[in-house]
């Protein structure tokens, strides 16, 4: 049998794969629904290792890469889940203080793919924090469907308090100049945004794919934001335009993109969603915008 590629799936497919992403419908409800899309050369078992991610092949920054010192840390989160476990990573033989970026986890908590992405963070010359927002629970199962399950079992707002939190690690840790900014995918995205809301001194927002806050929080944001979305994510997208009118009318500093032909979840490059060219040309302006906010 032939491979699959992703010219195979339909776009229903991928939109199928973000009601389940996101809780709208169970494991049962999408195994059937993704069924009927079991045709031709096709079948569902091919279907459903296509469409989940695939950490093994997918790291690009190993954990153990010589060109870093990253580790687990616990900080404390008082109004959140108390101690916190994060991964934090910085460039080896670093003599200066660094800039600091959060790095905030979708709906399944702090995966292999978040862990890469803080590491990635760090190469470009920042020292990263990657909580998960799971610890309060055990932390991430080891499995993505698991850890959505877990991670419905939490208040999003107390959630929020743990990242507050983060930045406040961070913020004062030895090794940091004390500007701190923030990325998030997902539900991660959302929390960036929540964080620039609640937070007057944090340093840059870049939010990838993220809910949007009320127009009434928006009047509270005072740090730059960079806005990352993908062309075909209605869902999230719907709440694009009233947000970006908030923005403009409390003449807030932003920009904004959406990749074309990018699904929800475009960058992360264990799923068949992820879009190489919009993925590296996103990341590309995430770490300059940090570079000029967080020095």
């Amino acid at each position: 049998m032939k491979p699959i590629k992703k010219e195979d799936l339909s776009q229903d497919i991928y939109d199928l794969y973000d009601d389940y992403a996101h809780n709208k419908i169970d494991r049962r409800q999408f195994v059937e629904k993704l069924s009927l899309f079991a045709i031709g050369g096709l079948t569902l078992p091919s279907l459903l290792s296509f469409v989940s991610p695939n950490y093994k092949d997918s790291i690009m920054v190993a954990p153990d890469d010589p060109a870093l010192d990253s580790d687990y840390i616990h900080y404390n989160s008082p109004q959140g889940g108390g101690s916190i476990k994060g991964l934090l990573s910085k460039p080896k033989d670093s003599y200066k203080k660094l800039p600091g970026v959060i790095v905030v986890h979708e709906n399944r908590g702090l995966n292999p793919y978040i862990e890469d992405v803080g590491r990635r963070t760090a190469l470009e010359g920042f020292i990263s924090l990657a909580p998960d927002a799971l610890t309060p629970l055990g932390g991430y199962p080891g499995n993505d469907d698991d850890g959505r399950a877990l991670q419905r079992k939490r208040d999003r707002n107390e959630m929020l308090e743990d990242f507050i939190a983060a930045y406040n690690y961070l913020k004062s840790h030895e090794a940091c100049n004390g500007h701190v900014g923030v990325v998030g995918f997902c539900f991660g995205g959302w929390i960036s945004n929540m964080m620039a809301v609640k937070i007057p001194t944090l340093g840059a927002a870049v939010p990838f794919y993220g809910g949007q806050p009320t127009e009434e929080e928006t009047s509270k944001i005072k740090a730059p934001l960079m806005l990352q979305f993908g062309e075909l994510d209605t869902r999230v997208n719907a709440g694009w335009p009233d947000y970006e009118a908030a923005l403009k009318k409390y003449n807030k500093t932003y920009e904004a993109f959406i990749y074309p032909g990018a699904n929800h979840g475009f960058h992360n490059n264990t799923t068949p969603r992820y879009d190489e060219a919009a993925a590296k040309l996103a990341w590309t302006r995430t770490i300059d915008f940090f570079k000029k906010h967080l020095v």
